[in-house]
C-alpha cells in the first residue's frame, strides 16, 4: 500500500493528516522562501503566519523553533537512518547510507527550480545557513542528534551498548558523509555547476570517495559483529585491518592522482 505521497509500505493518508501535512509544507516553504529573500534574522514569525494566513501559535505548533522551519528534515531524517542502519539489515551500514543519500540528494535536486535558478536557490540556502550563527548552531545540534540516532542503530546491529567506542566512532563517521555531500553540492554550485552539467554525479562521486575510506574501518565493525565466537572475532578483526589498510592506500592513491594526474 501506499499513502498519498507514494512512500510505500503505509496506509492510505487521511484527510485530517492531509490537512495537516499541506499546512506544514505551506509554512516551511513560506518561511524558507521569505528567509532567502529577506534574511533570517529580518524575518519574524509573525510575518510568516501572516504570510500563510494562520495564527502564529499553528506555527508553533508545527515547527517548535523559528529555526527548525529552515531545519525541518530532523524527524524524516532520523527515521530513514534507523531504517537503513538498524537490524535486521540487508546492507552493510555504509552501502545503506550511500543509498540513504542517493534518495536524499534526488530528493533535493528534483525539488529546485529548474536551470540556473535552481544552482543560485542552493548557493543562496547555503550561504543563509553558513552566515546565520543561531542557525549554524541548531545545525550542530541537529547532527549530534542524528549521530545519536545512527549509534543506537549501529549498536543494536551489533549487539552492544551505543557508547561503545566503536560503535561512537562508525555513527560519526557514517553521519560524516551527509556533511561531505552538503560540502559538495556548495562546493560545485559555487563553481556554476547545475544539473543538466551533471551535478547528481560530481555530488555522488565525492560522496563515494569519501565511503570508501570510511569502509575501510567499517569493515572491521562488520566482521566482529557477524564473527560468531571470541576466536573467530578476533581472526576476523585481524583480516579486516589488512583489508582496511590496503583499501585506504587505494583510495589515497586515486585521490592524489586527480590531484597529480602525471605522477
Amino acid at each position: 500500500m501506499s499513502n498519498a505521497s507514494g512512500v510505500p509500505g503505509f496506509p492510505a493518508e487521511g484527510i485530517r493528516e492531509r490537512k495537516k501535512r499541506l499546512t506544514r509544507e505551506l509554512i516551511s516553504n513560506t518561511a524558507t522562501r521569505m528567509f532567502l529573500a529577506e534574511g533570517f534574522d529580518a524575518v519574524k514569525v509573525t510575518d510568516i503566519a501572516r504570510a500563510c494566513d494562520v495564527a502564529e501559535k499553528t506555527v508553533y505548533n508545527y515547527f517548535p523553533t523559528k529555526e527548525s522551519l529552515l531545519l525541518d528534515r530532523e524527524e524524516a531524517m532520523a527515521e530513514s537512518i534507523r531504517q537503513a542502519l538498524a537490524p535486521p539489515a540487508s546492507q552493510p551500514p555504509i552501502q545503506a547510507a550511500v543509498g540513504l543519500l542517493a534518495v536524499q540528494l534526488d530528493a533535493i535536486l528534483s525539488s529546485l527550480p529548474a536551470g540556473r535558478r535552481g544552482v543560485t536557490t542552493l548557493r543562496r540556502f547555503a550561504d543563509l545557513l553558513d552566515s546565520t550563527p543561531s542557525l549554524r548552531a541548531a545545525q550542530r545540534d541537529m547532527d549530534t542528534r542524528l549521530v545519536g540516532v545512527a549509534a543506537d542503530a549501529m549498536a543494536a546491529r551489533a549487539g552492544v551498548h551505543p557508547d561503545e567506542p566503536e560503535v561512537q566512532i562508525a555513527a560519526q563517521a557514517i553521519m560524516g558523509l551527509w556533511r561531505i555531500q552538503f560540502a559538495a553540492l556548495r562546493r560545485y554550485t559555487a563553481e556554476g555547476v547545475g544539473v543538466a552539467d551533471g551535478l547528481r554525479e560530481k555530488v555522488t562521486a565525492d560522496v563515494q570517495r569519501a565511503a570508501r575510506l570510511i569502509d575501510s574501518g567499517l569493515w572491521t565493525f562488520n566482521s566482529i559483529v557477524s564473527a560468531p565466537g571470541d576466536r573467530e572475532r578476533l581472526a576476523a578483526a585481524g583480516l579486516a585491518a589488512q583489508r582496511s589498510a590496503r583499501q585506504v592506500t587505494a583510495a589515497l592513491r586515486r585521490a592524489r592522482s586527480t590531484v597529480h594526474p602525471t605522477k
